[in-house]
């Protein structure tokens, strides 16, 4: 009998002792950027004309951020291009699985939409053969990219903040008085205009509020060595790049001055800086009350990267960092319903086609328009929309692919119960627009069939999976 209680006494010493010698999870985090700078010759997207690149201005990167609890590991990655295709992030996200062992659902991919870069879908016919694997180029680059990062993660600590930079963001939908709204393509009159002209005597009032709030979420060494600073801001884009020019706009130029300004030039490996675009489908950089003067080319990009640095930067000498940080993912599929064109609206597209189409570089909304038309009756007539939610310690970051209305990010922050939060958008795939009901009863550009790919309610049934969603992350310890 005291041989045995000797064994059980023994077993249960030796099961302490293992217990005590296993090390505890360590959060750790490492950063990197890879270079997806298109060739020339390609058509530069987002406009409705479609000049070819002639000229590189600033290189153009995918931004890497990996975060690893001891549990789960998550991949954070923003893009600067227009957009995100949902096949190519597909296979993206499938590679990484593969290679660097991060599962597809904890891996986020969005784009920056600046305006002035090419496509990368692997749609765009090539202007020739050297310019047709650019997709291929993309994706190996991503994946390259999170590689670097995984392979760079080491001790870190995490802080979640924000700042306030309201006097960048304006409401570009519009209110006009009676009778001085413009027809819309189709021939009918819309409630609400977007980009109505500056200082006109026409302007009532903006349709939507604009979402000041720049969301930090910033890692360091347990010695105070930056790593990477991951933030979100709600600004379409900022513009001024001249025709034909490749350029990340201010999300690049905001980059790389944080990255200065946190940074010794020796540091190794570097810090990197990444400027996601939360909810802005309906927001920009022009004050239309109070018009401001015609400036160089990018000198308004420089005058907002600037000072949004600088203020994440003042922000960030008062952070509070931790190393007790544990991360959760989900990632879903949500079935939408997407408008079909009428039999009324495919005939006035045909007999619109009939007509001759614009020259190469003049803009005509009624061809254009015929031209999607025809395009979306097509296609299906549901879309599976990919929603993605992670959660970073106490911060929380939903997605939709496309460009929401800067009011449904309000609503996603102020319903998760996690603070911060933001609602990032062009995140793996890209629908066109997402307003909310009330704005498809206004109409405008954003609304149109052919801008914007769902009904009408779409945003409701996106944002409540998105909020399901939340409360499973914010569950999981």
């Amino acid at each position: 009998m005291k041989r045995y209680l000797s064994a059980i006494a023994f077993c249960l010493l030796n099961s302490l002792l293992l217990s005590a010698a296993a090390p505890a999870p360590v959060f750790r985090a490492g950063a990197a950027t890879s270079n997806i700078t298109p060739p020339l010759g390609r058509p530069i997207i987002g406009n409705f004309t479609a000049p070819i690149a002639t000229n590189i201005h600033d290189e153009l990167h995918a931004r890497c951020l990996v975060l690893d609890d001891g549990k789960t590991k998550l991949a954070l990655v923003t893009l600067d291009l227009l957009g995100t295709d949902a096949g190519t992030c597909v296979e993206a996200r499938g590679l990484i699985e593969k290679q660097v062992g991060i599962p597809a659902e904890n891996i986020l991919i969005s784009g920056v939409h600046t305006h002035s870069a090419c496509s990368f879908g692997g749609t765009m016919p090539p202007t020739g053969p050297q310019y047709g694997n650019y997709h291929s180029f993309v994706v190996q680059r991503i994946v390259d990219g999170v590689q670097c990062a995984a392979n760079r993660l080491r001790p870190a600590q995490l802080a979640c903040l924000t700042t306030q930079a309201p006097e960048h963001v304006f409401n570009r939908r519009w209110f006009l008085k009676e009778g001085t709204m413009p027809p819309n393509p189709f021939g009918g009159i819309d409630k609400v205009k977007m980009n109505p002209r500056s200082g006109s005597p026409e302007l009532v009032k903006p349709a939507g509020p604009t979402d000041p709030t720049v969301t930090i979420l910033a890692l360091r060494e347990p010695d105070g060595k930056p790593i990477a600073v991951y933030s979100s801001y709600s600004l379409h884009y900022v513009g001024g790049v001249p025709k034909g020019s490749i350029s990340a706009d201010y999300f690049g130029v905001y980059c790389k001055q944080l990255e200065q300004l946190m940074q010794s030039a020796e540091q190794d490996p570097p810090m990197v800086a990444l400027m996601a675009n939360a909810s802005s489908g309906d927001i920009n950089n022009v004050n239309f009350f109070h018009p401001r003067p015609a400036k160089k080319p990018y000198e308004q990009i420089q005058f907002v990267a600037n000072d949004i640095a600088a203020k994440v930067h003042a922000a960030l000498a008062k952070a509070e960092y931790s190393d007790k940080v544990s991360l959760a993912a989900r990632f879903r599929e949500q079935a939408i319903e997407r408008p079909m064109p009428t039999a009324e609206q495919i005939a006035w597209a045909k007999e619109r086609l009939t007509k001759p189409g614009p020259k190469p570089d003049q803009v005509d909304l009624p061809y254009s328009y015929a031209q999607r038309i025809m395009s979306m009756a097509k296609r299906e007539a549901k879309a599976n929309v990919p929603l993605q939610v992670l959660r970073i310690g106490p911060a929380c970051i939903g997605t939709m692919p496309g460009e929401p209305f800067c009011e449904i990010g309000l609503e996603f922050r102020q319903r998760s119960g996690m603070q911060p939060a933001v609602l990032v958008e062009w995140a793996h795939g890209g629908f066109g627009y997402i307003p909310t009901a009330k704005h498809f009863e206004w109409g405008g550009y954003e609304t149109w069939l052919g801008s914007c790919a769902f009904e009408p309610h779409a945003s409701e049934k996106l944002l409540d999976t998105l909020m399901e969603m939340v409360a499973e992350v914010r569950e999981t310890k």
